[in-house]
C-alpha cells in the first residue's frame, strides 16, 4: 500500500506502534520498523540518559525509519527534545500537551512531527501548529485518554472533516478488520498500542502480558479523570481508585494513592495487584503473545482479505 502515511514516513505499511510507557523500548520499536511499520520508542517512562541509550540501540537494530514518542506533561521533555536533535531522530510523536511547544523547533531541524489528540479542538490546534499528521485517539485506548470519552468510530470522521493533513486512527485497533474500518472512516493509517504491548519484543512484564491475554470484555475501566484519564485493568489498585472516586476525593488524595512508580510497578515489574495496568479495551480480543513480525503479518493479511471481500458490495 502506498498512501499519505507510508509516503510521509517512508514505510511499507501504514501501521504505527504506540509509544506506550514501560512497553515501548528499542527492541519493540526496531521490530515494528523491521516488519514494515513505524516503531516508536516510548520516552514517557525513561530518564533522558535511558532514552538516549534506547535511541542509539534502535538505530543499530534497524535501518528502517523509527521515531520517538514524547508525552509533553513530563518535566524532562526539554531534555528528550535535545537528545532527539543530537541523535538526529527524524520522526517525533508528541502527546499530552501543547503541540506548539516544540513543533517549530523540530521542523526547523528536519523532523517530521505528529501530535496525538482526542477531540476537535486539539486537532485544529495541532494543524495550526504545523504538525505533519495527527493521531486521533478514541477513548477505547489505554494510556492517556480524552475527557470527552469520544469513541474512535465517532472521532475519526469528525476529525477528518476539519483537517486536511494525514490522519492516523488509534484506540481499539488490533486487527486487519479494525484497520480497514478505521481507514473506511477517513484515517490514512492506524496506531496500535495494546496488541504490541502483548508482543514478544515488548518490555512489558510477563505477568502484565498474562493479564492482557486473560482480559475479557468489561475488564478495563477509564479511571483517574481527576488527574489524567487512563484505561486500567481491574485489580486491587483500581478498586481503591474507584473508592476515592465514589467519595469525591480531591486531586491530592488521588496523587497520594498513586505515589511514585505505580505504572512501573504494574507494567514493568509485574505487580498485578498493586500496579497501574494501562491497556485498551481491545485487550479483550488479544489471546496470545506473539512476535511482532507475526502480528503485523496477521494484520496485513486480514486487512487484504477484508478489502477483497468488500469489493463490489454496493447497496
Amino acid at each position: 500500500m502506498n498512501n499519505a502515511i507510508t509516503s510521509l514516513f517512508n514505510i511499507k505499511y501504514p501501521i504505527i506502534q504506540g509509544g506506550m510507557i514501560w512497553c515501548s523500548g528499542w527492541e519493540l520499536a526496531a521490530a515494528v520498523s523491521n516488519a514494515g511499520g513505524l516503531g516508536l520508542i516510548g520516552t514517557g517512562s525513561m530518564r533522558p540518559n535511558i532514552a538516549e541509550e534506547h535511541i542509539k540501540k534502535c538505530a543499530k537494530a534497524t535501518n528502517k525509519p523509527f521515531g520517538v514518542n514524547i508525552p509533553l506533561l513530563y518535566p524532562h521533555s526539554d531534555d528528550i527534545i535535545s537528545i532527539v536533535l543530537k541523535e538526529k531522530v527524524k520522526i517525533v510523536f508528541t502527546s499530552a500537551g501543547n503541540p506548539k511547544k516544540y513543533t517549530s523547533l523540530l521542523k526547523e531541524n528536519g523532523v517530521t512531527v505528529v501530535h496525538v489528540v482526542a477531540n476537535k479542538k486539539f486537532a485544529l490546534k495541532a494543524a495550526e501548529a504545523g504538525v505533519d499528521a495527527v493521531v486521533a485517539e478514541g477513548f477505547e485506548a489505554g494510556g492517556h485518554n480524552g475527557f470527552e470519552e469520544t469513541t474512535t468510530m465517532v472521532l475519526i470522521p469528525m476529525i477528518r472533516e476539519i483537517i486536511d493533513i494525514p490522519l492516523i486512527a488509534a484506540g481499539g485497533i488490533a486487527s486487519g478488520r479494525a484497520m480497514y474500518a478505521a481507514m473506511a472512516l477517513g484515517a490514512d493509517g492506524v496506531q496500535i498500542g495494546s496488541r504490541f504491548a502483548a508482543s514478544a519484543e515488548s518490555s512489558a512484564h510477563k505477568h502484565f502480558q498474562d493479564e492482557i491475554v486473560r482480559a475479557d470484555d468489561g475488564d478495563t475501566v477509564l479511571a483517574l479523570k481527576q488527574i489524567v484519564p487512563v484505561r486500567l485493568i481491574k485489580n486491587e489498585f483500581l478498586n481503591r481508585v474507584q473508592q476515592l472516586e465514589a467519595k469525591g476525593a480531591t486531586k491530592d488524595e488521588f496523587l497520594k494513592l498513586l505515589g511514585k512508580g505505580r505504572a512501573r510497578k504494574g507494567m514493568f515489574e509485574g505487580d498485578i495487584a498493586e500496579g497501574e495496568l494501562e491497556i485498551g479495551q481491545v485487550a479483550s480480543m488479544i489471546r496470545s503473545v506473539e512476535p511482532v513480525a507475526t502480528i503485523i503479518d496477521d494484520i496485513v493479511t486480514e486487512f487484504n482479505q477484508i478489502s477483497e471481500k468488500m469489493k463490489g458490495r454496493n447497496l
